[in-house]
């Protein structure tokens, strides 16, 4: 079974979105099809959040742990 990527999921969403809006499916159809989106977009959320997490870093300045984006070092 293949793995499931952050684009698979949000063209899925995007789907899913277009079926709910055209409204030619059953009722139990649409909120089967809804709560698919809503698990799509939690992971899509928290595939995001590992991203912003990767850009960043931990530094250690005066005894305190804060994160700082990578970027501003480049600057």
């Amino acid at each position: 079974m293949k793995e499931k990527t952050f684009e698979d999921a949000l063209e899925k969403v995007s789907n899913i979105i277009s079926d709910l809006e055209e409204g030619n499916i059953p009722l139990k159809s649409s909120v089967s099809k809804f709560n698919e989106g809503v698990e799509l977009l939690k992971f899509c959320q928290k595939e995001l959040k590992d991203a912003e997490m990767s850009i960043q870093k931990i530094v250690d300045k005066d005894g305190k742990i804060k994160l700082e984006d990578l970027d501003k070092n480049d600057k």
